[in-house]
């Protein structure tokens, strides 16, 4: 029987089976929403938002509190404009394609930064958090709040580890955990919530991110980019599985900052 060739347009959507653009299981979401609800916030920045799953989540939280997502990503903020009508949310928020690289927003009640701190820094510069925790110290009103979202080693990467993660990997990437709290606590914070997430959290990640490609990949094997496809897909899903799985943590800080005199 003939099939005819699929098109660049039977591509399959970008990240559809995820929830959150990251390990964040929604027992753990619930629990920051909550937490973040008790502040009572009337303002919300997300930094880095993409669809701003969680945004929308304390915005459905907090009666007639407003929010704005940042991000470069046309199609990610679409989408979010999309779930924030659904919800009947759209005019309570923003979604603004725009860098947050010293960003004018703030300062708000509540900052959201998941996974996204390198929005906060100078892309001609080494990544530091250091920046990113003082700039979100910047943001932040007294008596709000922070949730920052950063990766740091588990433990100590070989060079056989990181050869097989992202290009160019190094253990100077990241921090421990500890250290990566003090210089929260460096920044003007203190830490009210430290938590990770859990290895069923990044294994519904990491299959989620790939899982809608991969169907595709096995209904469309003969597509014209489907050998581009599967090898970036593979890479992915290698430099995860023999690279950092297990190595590389993601920690969500509650951060609270201290009164300044």
């Amino acid at each position: 029987m003939f099939r005819p060739m699929a098109t660049a347009s039977d591509l399959p959507p970008r990240l559809g089976s995820l929830t959150f653009h990251g390990p964040l299981s929604e027992a753990r979401a619930g629990r920051i929403v909550a937490r973040l609800a008790a502040v009572s916030p009337s303002t919300v920045l997300d930094i880095g938002c993409g669809w701003g799953e969680l945004l929308l989540r304390v915005l459905e939280s907090v009666p007639g509190a407003t929010g704005v997502g940042l991000d470069i990503n046309a199609e990610d903020l679409a989408r979010g404009r999309d779930l924030a009508k659904g919800r009947g949310l759209a005019g309570r928020v923003e979604f603004a394609e725009e860098s947050a690289l010293g960003t004018a927003r703030g300062p708000v009640d509540v900052v959201l930064c998941l996974g996204a701190g390198q929005a906060l820094c100078d892309p001609e510069q080494p990544y530091d958090p250091r920046v990113v925790l003082h700039e979100l110290r910047r943001l932040v009103r007294p008596g709000g709040c922070v949730v920052l979202g950063e990766g740091f080693w588990d433990r100590a990467p070989t060079d056989e580890e990181l050869a097989a993660m992202w290009p160019g990997a190094h253990a100077g990437d990241h921090l421990r955990l500890g250290p990566l709290v003090d210089l929260a606590v460096e920044a003007g914070f203190r830490p009210a919530w430290i938590e990770s997430a859990s290895r069923e959290e990044w294994e519904e990640f990491e299959s989620g991110y790939r899982h809608d490609t991969e169907l595709w990949l096995a209904m469309n094997p003969h597509h014209p980019l489907a050998a581009e496809t599967r090898e970036r897909v593979d890479r992915q899903r290698s430099s995860w599985a023999d690279g950092y799985r297990d190595i590389l943590g993601i920690t969500y800080l509650t951060l609270v900052p201290v009164t300044r005199t």
